[in-house]
């Protein structure tokens, strides 16, 4: 079965694993394995190379290259704004005045162009609150009387 394994069939098998590595996002895997396919397609074109030289060859190199990928890969660096498409946690220590009151513990808080759901005790309309926290997509937040002392 294997005895007529030529250069091209490794060709092959590189395209194919190409056009995974293409349509399957996020793997950044399939790409070695077919770099390693293309070097064993040259080896394959010395003549006197047997199958079984090949496939040693094809699985050392896709090891070595995944591997060696997975330990040079630059890591992901630390953003200057952490916050920055986490627009709750903006708000964080910020004092606004409500325009509604907090009722059975829930209100609402308009901040710029948008409504916030917040949660905290009950309050008037008009009272200063600082955001202490963020609970999924509500703010949590306090009076700021007693937001200043805690």
């Amino acid at each position: 079965m294997f005895d007529t394994l030529l250069y091209w069939h490794w060709w092959v098998i590189a395209i194919v694993l190409i056009i995974l590595e293409l349509t399957i996002s996020g793997a950044f895997f399939f790409l070695w394995l077919a770099a390693a396919a293309v070097v064993v397609g040259l080896l394959a074109m010395i003549p006197g190379v047997n199958w079984e030289v090949q496939l040693f060859v094809y699985a050392a190199l896709a090891i070595v290259s995944v591997f060696g990928w997975r330990k040079f890969k630059t890591k992901a660096q630390e953003s200057e704004h952490p916050t920055l498409n986490k627009r709750g946690h903006q708000y964080i220590d910020r004092q606004f005045t409500l325009s509604q009151p907090i009722v059975n513990g829930t209100g609402k808080l308009i901040v710029a162009d948008t409504t916030w759901k917040i949660t905290g005790p009950d309050l008037p309309e008009g009272t200063q609150v600082t955001v202490t926290e963020v609970a999924g997509t509500a703010l949590v937040v306090q009076k700021a009387d007693d937001a200043a002392t805690s």
